[in-house]
């Protein structure tokens, strides 16, 4: 593995942090001492030991990799990290440390410290959202009447905005964010279950005590132990993959807009970003080259959660145990995919003049559907379409602009006049709703709410 080569290219610090080793031990850390204040509160131990358990609950006190080493023979990193805490209890008070890791099973460590990293990283991931969701709204406002191509098969097609297509990355943005933050708030469940699921070693306490840990940690108190039912999971991966399809898909927009040929957008210079190892003249759109390769990540990992739902009975074999990395993963590059989007958006280049020089490229003739719509008015609509389509190819094959191959049809000229004809081939006049779209999406975004 060779994580510190690569991760540093795709994950900002912050995002590689929110997943490491010690954030994990620290989540299982405070995964066992909510459980000694839930068991303490229902009765079942001292308060004095829960209190101790929770002193010496601190993640600077044990190594990562040695509780990750250890954790080989039991095949998860709960067993050996419950030896050490209780060791260090056991320290301070041998009485408080028989009653470490009470009632619980090592899944439910692990599934309550998953909730915890994902709340803090899901977080994180958020703030990048809303950055992301800013920088959009203030490109739609700004190029909201910025005529350039619009493009289906990465053919022109029709006149757009600049300001409708940024319009709609901010609707999709503010979609996922949304999504992100209905999981985060109420997605996010402890497990406590013993290790049938039944909660037998704690007798009648055994749901009060779920309650209490849930409430301890600020997390949702689940109907049932979820052990096998990794539709929390599965889920989140979910949500994560609507964020990597819509980060994605904004990349792939800047790459295409950012091409030599096309130079309508570029991405912020930084100090040799984007350069080449062989090529001065290079300006690389490497922020959203690593986004688009995060985004593919994502949604690979999304799927192993996905097939981690299948699982035998009370206790996967194996499905459970290949999620932990597979998560850390989606919400590490997601960060990484949103942090990069969010700083390409904000500081995006537009060049408008660049926009307009595009779409005069094919000589008018992405306004031959508007001139057809005209001419319809008076010849009806298949001899209109046939004698723009005629035109079209004439001036395909001749290199001619679109205008003069029109004119010189007789029976255009019978019906049009050149005003009119000049006034059709207008882009200004055939963006349609396009400016009202912008406006929707804005005021959508100044709302905050998704219908």
């Amino acid at each position: 593995m060779a994580g510190e080569l690569f991760r540093p290219i795709f994950v900002p610090e912050r995002f590689a942090e929110a997943v490491s080793g010690r954030v994990w031990i620290g989540a299982m850390l405070e995964a066992e001492g909510a459980l000694a204040v839930a068991q303490a509160r229902a009765g079942l131990i001292p308060r004095q030991a829960a209190e101790t358990i929770v002193s010496c609950c601190d993640a600077d006190r044990f190594d990562s990799q040695e509780i990750g080493r250890k954790g080989r023979d039991q095949g998860n990193p709960v067993p050996p990290l419950v030896h050490s805490l209780t060791r260090a209890v056991s320290r301070v008070s041998k009485d408080a440390a028989g009653h470490v890791h009470k009632g619980a099973t090592s899944q439910d460590i692990m599934d309550t410290a998953a909730m915890l990293v994902c709340r803090n990283a899901l977080g994180l991931i958020l703030a990048e959202i809303d950055g992301i969701s800013a920088a959009c709204a203030g490109l739609a406002d700004t190029y909201r009447d910025t005529i350039m191509p619009g493009r289906t098969l990465l053919q022109q097609a029709l006149p757009t905005t600049f300001g409708k297509k940024a319009a709609g990355w901010l609707v999709s943005v503010l979609e996922v964010g949304t999504r992100l933050r209905e999981v985060r708030q109420s997605g996010l469940a402890v497990q406590l279950g013993g290790a049938a699921g039944t909660l037998a070693s704690l007798g009648p306490a055994g749901t009060q005590v779920l309650g209490e840990f849930a409430r301890e940690l600020g997390l949702v108190e689940p109907v049932v132990p979820w052990h096998t039912d990794r539709v929390r999971i599965s889920d989140i991966g979910g949500a994560l993959s609507l964020v990597a399809g819509v980060l994605g898909k904004i990349s792939q927009d800047i790459i295409l807009m950012a091409q030599t040929e096309v130079g309508e957008v570029a991405e912020p210079a930084g100090e040799e970003r984007g350069g080449s190892s062989t090529l001065p003249h290079k300006r690389n759109p490497i922020l959203s080259v690593t986004a688009a390769a995060n985004a593919r990540r994502v949604l690979d990992l999304s799927h192993t959660l996905q097939v981690a739902m299948v699982g035998e009975h009370e206790r996967a074999t194996g499905a459970w145990h290949s999620e932990w990395e597979t998560l850390s993963d989606a919400l590490a590059l997601a960060g990484g995919a949103a942090a990069a989007v969010r700083e390409t958006t904000e500081g995006l280049e537009v060049y408008p003049e660049k926009m307009l020089e595009n779409l005069n490229a094919t000589g008018g003739l992405l306004l031959a559907e508007n001139v057809a719509t005209v001419a319809a008015e008076h010849l009806g609509r298949l001899e209109a379409h046939g004698l723009v389509e005629e035109a079209s190819h004439r001036a395909l094959e001749s290199g001619r602009p679109l205008r003069e191959e029109l004119l010189s049809e007789p029976r255009l000229g019978e019906v049009l006049s050149e005003r009119e004809i000049d006034a059709a081939l207008d882009p200004a006049h055939y963006l349609g709703s396009a400016g009202e779209f912008v406006d929707r999406a804005l005021k959508l975004y100044r709302e905050g709410e998704i219908k």
